[in-house]
């Protein structure tokens, strides 16, 4: 287990109610579904339509289940609207 640092943006932070955690987890998709039991169904949605960034790149989502090696910092980023 590694220590997972996850920053909400918008409306993810709203459903949480928090701007910003720690959680102990083996992979990103293993921290955001402890968050997603916790915060409920709302947070759950938008966790299933947000982009990922891990330490700043772009996470795709089919490899957000890897085992992770160093302490990792993930941005999650819900849809934005406007221009």
């Amino acid at each position: 287990m590694t220590t997972v640092s996850l920053r909400y943006f918008a409306a993810v932070r709203e459903a949480a109610g928090v701007e910003k955690e720690e959680r102990k987890a083996s992979s990103v998709a293993a921290a955001l579904e402890e968050a997603c039991a916790e915060y409920g169904a709302e947070f759950a949605r938008l966790i299933s339509i947000s982009s990922l960034l891990l330490n700043g790149a772009a996470l795709p989502t089919e490899t957000a289940k890897a085992q992770l090696d160093a302490d990792a910092k993930v941005d999650v980023l819900p849809p934005f609207a406007g221009g």
